[in-house]
């Protein structure tokens, strides 16, 4: 096993767990349940960004083609959904982690609507997965397969990474959208009038 592919396997792994936990915090409808859950996203997250940023920062101090600046060519595809990751999700992830603690104090308390929608919105599991497939290709090439190196596969790969970021973007969003509605048919008070049995 080459070196560069024993330090991509780790950064892989981590970025592609923090994506499918991240999938499923809105699925969690117990406050208690998803403040462990966004714990856990929170602190793999932390690490991806801690060992993506290690290992670019480590192949740009190496003028050469020695292990690490291959494992950093390997992330290079990566670096601009983590650069996102640090800037929005992060941040989102920990106040998400925040409000659900606020209400976790029961061990079954039930996750409002509105915490469970700012799970679903498309700037917290998006950048994570795509950062996750976005390391994908570094991991087959340094593991010898050279999946991309035939003669017009470049483009079509391309294409199909756009498309399926496109749809996993448009599944958040309507994710987000649904769970956002719930909360707010639950916030808006009912009408008095409609609520009054004298009222003719």
């Amino acid at each position: 096993m080459d070196g560069h592919l024993i330090v991509l396997l780790p950064v892989a792994g981590v970025w592609l767990a923090a994506g499918f936990l991240a999938d499923r915090l809105p699925r969690l409808d117990r406050a208690r349940a998803l403040h462990r859950r966004t714990g856990w996203v929170l602190a793999l997250t932390l690490t991806g960004l801690g060992l993506t940023a290690g290992v670019l920062a480590a192949g740009l101090q190496s003028a050469g083609t020695g292990t690490v600046d291959r494992a950093a060519a390997g992330l290079a595809l990566a670096a601009p959904p983590a650069l996102l990751v640090a800037v929005c999700a992060a941040r989102r992830i920990r106040r998400l982690r925040t409000g659900a603690g606020a209400l976790a104090t029961a061990p079954h308390a039930p996750a409002p609507h509105g915490l469970r929608a700012a799970a679903a919105h498309p700037l917290v599991g998006l950048p994570l997965q795509v950062t996750g497939l976005a390391t994908v290709p570094g991991v087959l090439s340094a593991s010898g397969l050279e999946v991309f190196a035939g003669p017009g596969t470049t483009g079509a790969a391309v294409t199909v990474g756009a498309l399926g970021v496109a749809a996993i973007g448009v599944r958040h969003a309507l994710r987000h959208s649904r769970l956002a509605e719930r909360a707010l048919s639950q916030q808006q008070p009912a009408s008095p009038r409609a609520a009054s049995p004298l009222h003719v």
